[in-house]
Order: C-alpha cells, then sequence, then structure tokens
C-alpha cells in the first residue's frame, strides 16, 4: 500500500513508498482504510525531534475512514463503520478514565499502541506516529482508538475533528472554558489556534483577538470569528483598548514557543486564565518569578487534546459543525494526494494554510 515514510528524525523530506505492508490484526484491534487525514503541525514536530518518536515511522495522526476488519473480542465497531481515528484513546478503566474524570489524560491505549509496529517495508518493522500513522492507505489500532460516526460526515471533515479541532475547541470550552462575554487573545493562526478562536466564538466571548506575524492567516482569523486581529508589535495597543489595561479573561497560545508562552500569560488579566495549547521541546523553559505568581492568581495550564473525551466530544464536535456553529469546511485550504505530502509539509511551515488533507 502506499504511504509516507519518515526514515530518519531530522530529515526534511518523506519519502513516498508503494510497497508498506500491515500486519495480522490481533485481538482487540482494528482495521482502517483511511479516507482522509490532516497535516498537523505536531506532525512536523515528530518528524523535528520536538515530540519524542522512534524512526523510521509513518507520521499521521489526524484521520478518519473506513473500518475493513477487526479482531476477536472487538465490539464497539464492525467493518463497514465510519470511524475518527483517535491517536490518544481513553481506555475507560484506570483512574484518569473512572475516578478522576479525565480519560484524555489516559496514556494506557497510546502507550500500547506506539509500541505496536503494524507496518513493515521489506521486513523491516515501521512505527506508526504517536501510535497511529494515518498517512497510509491503511493501519491498525486498538478498538478504543476508533470512534464511530454517521456515514453521511464526510471524511475530510471528519479527519480535522480526530487532532486539530478537537484541540483548539475542546481547549476553550473543556480545559478553559470560556465564559459569555468575556475577552480572549490566541496566539497563532494555524488550524489549532483556528479551531481555538471557533471554541471561543461558540461560547460567546465578546472579543476575540487573533495575533500572528502573517497577513493571510490574520485575515483568515477574522473569517473564523476573530473580532479583532494584530501582529505582536500591535497587542499592547488592542489589550489598552479592548479591556482598559487590566488585560483578558483568557489567553490561548497555540504555536509552541516559550517567548509567546510567557507573552500570553503577561497578558491575561490578574485572576485570568493562561492555556498552552502549543507543544514546545523538553529542552525549553517559561520563566516566572515567585512574587507574580502569587500576587496575580492567574490560572496557568496546558490542554492535552482539548481535555476531550473522544467517545462523546467527536460527536459534539460534529453536532456543532453541522447545525452551523463551527466551519470545518472553511479550514481545509487544500486537498491533495500522499505524493504531494511534501509540499504540504513546507506550506505548513511557511504559514501558507490552515489544513491540507490528504485523500485516497
Amino acid at each position: 500500500m502506499r504511504a509516507a515514510v519518515l526514515r530518519n528524525t531530522g530529515d526534511d523530506k518523506l519519502e513516498i513508498v508503494d510497497d508498506l505492508e500491515l500486519g495480522p490484526v490481533g485481538p482487540g484491534e482494528v482495521k482502517v482504510k483511511i479516507h482522509a487525514t490532516g497535516v498537523c503541525h505536531s506532525d512536523v514536530s515528530g518528524m523535528n525531534g520536538t515530540i519524542p518518536q522512534p524512526a523510521p515511522f509513518v507520521p499521521g495522526h489526524e484521520g478518519a475512514g473506513v473500518v475493513s476488519e477487526v479482531g476477536e473480542g472487538v465490539s464497539n465497531v464492525q467493518p463497514g463503520d465510519h470511524v475518527i481515528i483517535a491517536w490518544s484513546a481513553p481506555c475507560g478503566s484506570c483512574k484518569f478514565c473512572v475516578d478522576r474524570k479525565q480519560p484524555n489524560l489516559c496514556v494506557n491505549v497510546q502507550m500500547a499502541a506506539f509500541g505496536a509496529m503494524h507496518f513493515s517495508q521489506a521486513g523491516t518493522p515501521i512505527f506508526g506516529f504517536a501510535g497511529s500513522g494515518t498517512w497510509a492507505e491503511e493501519m491498525i489500532m486498538p478498538q478504543q482508538g476508533v470512534v464511530k460516526i454517521d456515514p453521511d460526515t464526510p471524511h475530510e471533515i471528519a479527519s480535522l475533528v480526530g487532532c486539530g479541532v478537537m484541540t483548539g475547541v475542546g481547549a476553550a470550552l473543556n480545559t478553559a472554558k470560556v465564559s459569555p462575554g468575556s475577552s480572549v487573545v490566541v496566539f497563532g493562526c494555524g488550524g489549532v489556534g483556528i479551531s481555538a478562536i471557533q471554541g471561543a466564538r461558540v461560547a460567546g466571548a465578546s472579543e476575540i483577538v487573533a495575533v500572528d506575524l502573517v497577513d493571510s492567516k490574520l485575515e483568515d482569523a477574522q473569517r473564523f470569528g476573530a473580532t479583532h486581529a494584530v501582529k505582536p508589535d500591535e497587542l499592547d495597543a488592542a489589550k489598552a483598548s479592548i479591556t482598559g489595561g487590566d488585560g483578558f479573561d483568557y489567553a490561548f497560545e497555540a504555536i509552541g514557543l516559550p517567548q509567546t508562552m510567557r507573552a500570553a500569560y503577561d497578558v491575561t488579566r490578574r485572576g485570568g486564565t493562561t492555556c498552552v495549547i502549543g507543544v514546545g521541546g523538553m529542552d525549553k523553559t517559561v520563566q516566572f518569578n515567585a512574587f507574580e505568581l502569587f500576587y496575580d492568581e492567574k490560572t496557568f495550564t496546558g490542554s492535552y487534546y482539548g481535555s476531550a473525551d473522544v467517545r462523546s466530544d467527536f460527536s459534539r464536535m460534529l453536532n456543532l459543525w453541522k447545525n452551523g456553529r463551527l466551519d470545518l469546511e472553511g479550514m481545509i485550504s487544500k486537498k491533495i494526494h500522499i505524493d504531494d505530502v511534501n509540499d504540504a509539509v513546507e506550506d505548513l511551515k511557511a504559514g501558507t494554510v490552515i489544513r491540507s488533507v490528504i485523500t485516497f
């Protein structure tokens, strides 16, 4: 089958192959024929080593398709079901899933999938990124890692929900819990940042300020609900005019850099919430002084997978889309074939697209 493979961490180019093979479907596993998969910045972070991922591997984690085979003991789906891939799925029985009501933080299923090398080429085992690997025509997932959806949902739309939309909208609705009438600022207007802007709009924020360096991305942000769009050097003036200098009720960082995390914290009002969505490197640090943490009483929090329970929140996102509350079609900048994935990665790095979607 056709797929994209990264041979070595740090390589600039993916190799497009047509002889990738899958092993047998084991107990509790599901084979999915991928119909659409997004090109997400987290895939680039896996390629450059920001997200730890052994190579060689098939990138991709934001996908949707149709179940083609199920293993022994699988009860939640059957062949022919349309599904979204959940790259970090809840096991359903651990403390995070049951007692703590934080199923997004369960790693039991993902860690098991991470070590399962279903892909191979000429007898050489190949990993799937983040325990998945959707940049391939077919893949195998644990049964918890597929979520059944209505078959009338276009695969391209469904694929976006698998990561970027769930992460950004979930950060606004689930993690930060944006309140109606509040003021919001979002740093970074890629797929996740645009989704956070849409989430803040759905939550009823009265002012939503988008911050980015790229003019076209600021224009995009206003299409999706930002009331203001500014370059970083214009943010202080926007903060003064919108909040009277107090700072924003909520600030979202969707870039993954220490300086923008710190900037998001600085423009959050006393008692407000700063929410980090962007994935930063383990060798990077953000500094605070001891007094400001006490005095400002701000909440500084991360958001992993939009604090979602994918078993219900994927359908929740699709319901918002079906009822016109989320614009997902508009987030697809390009539909491409797997042969064009290297160009799509470069587009993502350059900030010229919201999402490219590979269709098989």
